[in-house]
């Protein structure tokens, strides 16, 4: 089992950006596939971005793509989401997962907020 916490939400203008992160109970290379998804309110939970195969693979959704970058921190053990020109639209409970099963994440943190003022 993989215990999540995400950090690094809050409030911030458009345009501004924020960095999430999020801390791992085992080894970060120990974890193939990890992702960050967001739930914006009424709206169902989407993915933003994917470092798979332990982190040879990197995706996107176009939504966020040029504006958005993840990464794994191996040092702080930590998935990084660099988030930067932040819309509106962007505001959403952000959620980190890890360790994909046939195409289903199964470990989840418990969700860092973000919201972007305009």
């Amino acid at each position: 089992q993989v215990r999540l916490v995400e950090s690094g939400g809050g409030l911030v203008q458009a345009g501004g950006s924020l960095r999430l992160s999020c801390s791992a109970s085992i080894p970060l290379t120990k974890i193939k596939d990890m992702a960050w998804y967001r739930q914006a309110p009424g709206k169902e939970r989407e993915l933003v971005a994917a470092s798979l195969k332990s982190g040879e693979e990197i995706n996107y959704t176009e939504s966020v793509r040029g504006r958005v970058s993840i990464s794994r921190d191996l040092a702080e053990n930590t998935l990084i989401l660099q988030m930067n020109n932040l819309k509106f639209e962007d505001t959403a409970v952000y959620y980190c997962a890890s360790s994909r099963a046939r195409n289903l994440y199964l470990y989840w943190g418990q969700g860092t907020q973000v919201t972007v003022s305009s």
